[in-house]
């Protein structure tokens, strides 16, 4: 039952009136407290929201400390069409750690006559390493050389034999860190600046001969020399394939880049 309170100085009219008034305050109070209660609604679902995009990169950049790195990822490496693994130098320590402690006998080890190149090595496991492989391993060679940087096409590159590579330098020679001497016969494969990076099925970028990178990932790019810094063509790939800016610097050669035209 609700109760109204007349006014005995007043009409039936005019007490009407009145009330009829109180009713559209009332009205318009209820309407503002609900334009009130959508406009908080929409605050704490934009709060909540936010809060769901920051635990999401938490939790990517906990998976990405959490992510197990394999032994060869502290040098150049890729896999080659026929699934052979291949290591290479970064530079005059890796280069002598590549040699000395992770060269196998059954291993091949490539070379460019240029001083100051990498040393690749393919890992045989006991296999028969194809020519297939030799071939791209060549053109890795000259790729990650300054061969790339100077902008030239190619450059003598050979294999040898792990017994073949020694520390031992010539009489009246000095062999500084990095640096070996090759004994007894070369075998040079012609070879061609020939980079590609992918992105292979756990998510990893792998910088190698388009052949290689072909035959393990389902998405790539191709590159060659160019005129774009290497910080402007890794943002390209970045966006193309994903993956860390710094990680995608650090497996590229030296020198500048454009994206190949052809596939």
């Amino acid at each position: 039952m609700v109760k109204l309170d007349l006014f005995l100085d007043k009409t039936v009219e005019q007490n009407a009136a009145l009330y009829f008034e109180k009713s559209k305050k009332l009205k318009k109070k209820t309407e503002g407290a609900q334009i009130a209660i959508k406009v908080q609604q929409k605050k704490l679902a934009e709060l909540l929201k936010k809060r769901e995009a920051e635990q999401e990169k938490f939790q990517k950049r906990v998976k990405k400390v959490a992510v197990k790195h394999e032994w060869y990822e502290k040098f150049r490496w890729f896999t080659t069409s026929e699934g052979f693994l291949v290591i290479g130098g970064r530079d005059a320590t890796t280069n002598e750690m590549v040699i000395k402690k992770y060269t196998d006998s059954t291993d091949i080890i490539f070379h460019t006559d240029l001083a100051g190149s990498p040393f690749f090595v393919i890992k045989a496991e006991g296999k028969p390493i194809g020519e297939a492989s030799i071939r791209e391993v060549a053109d890795a060679t000259v790729t990650f050389s300054r061969v790339f940087k100077l902008g030239q096409s190619n450059s003598p590159v050979f294999w040898v034999k792990p017994e073949q590579v020694t520390k031992e330098a010539n009489t009246g020679e000095y062999l500084t860190k990095g640096a070996f001497v090759i004994r007894g016969k070369t075998n040079y494969i012609e070879n061609r600046i020939n980079l590609a990076v992918g992105k292979l099925s756990d998510g990893r970028l792998m910088a190698a001969p388009l052949e290689c990178v072909k035959a393990h990932c389902k998405e790539f790019v191709q590159l060659e020399q160019g005129d774009d810094k290497v910080s402007k063509i890794a943002k390209s790939i970045q966006k193309k394939l994903g993956g860390d800016l710094d990680e995608i610097i650090r497996i590229l050669p030296s020198g500048e880049f454009r994206f190949s035209k052809t596939r």
